[in-house]
């Protein structure tokens, strides 16, 4: 997977590619723990390096959560997010965004991306 987006498969690329199969959505402190796991002198500049480049390539991608950290996933089709305001579970949603995409017939305003993030509180939380 990450030689098709142009990467070198290093130990710390696989094991970032690994932790966000495994668990989806992760901030860079869960990463970098999961990492220190399997590599005891991994640093957190490493991490963001990696991370960089990956985002870079497409490989993966920043979620930005409103009042929260950054997470980070494995790049997969288009899709929203719903985080949880009391504990911060991330996860996907699938809905349609064609209203706000055909906005930019209806403006002057070219749409590139659409991000959208629902906030509430999960099941778990309720």
């Amino acid at each position: 997977m990450l030689r098709s987006h142009n990467l070198k498969a290093t130990p710390q690329r696989l094991e970032i590619t690994n932790a966000l199969m495994v668990h989806g959505h992760l901030t860079i402190e869960k990463l970098y723990d999961i990492l220190l796991s399997k590599f005891n002198s991994i640093s957190l500049a490493t991490i963001y390096k990696n991370i960089n480049l990956m985002i870079e390539s497409a490989f993966i991608q920043e979620v930005k959560i409103p009042k929260a950290k950054s997470v980070y996933e494995l790049t997969k089709e288009t899709h929203s997010h719903m985080a949880c305001e009391k504990c911060g579970h991330v996860e996907d949603i699938t809905i349609d965004l064609s209203t706000i995409t055909n906005l930019d017939a209806k403006t002057d305003f070219q749409i590139k991306k659409v991000d959208v993030v629902l906030s509430g509180l999960c099941k778990n939380c309720q």
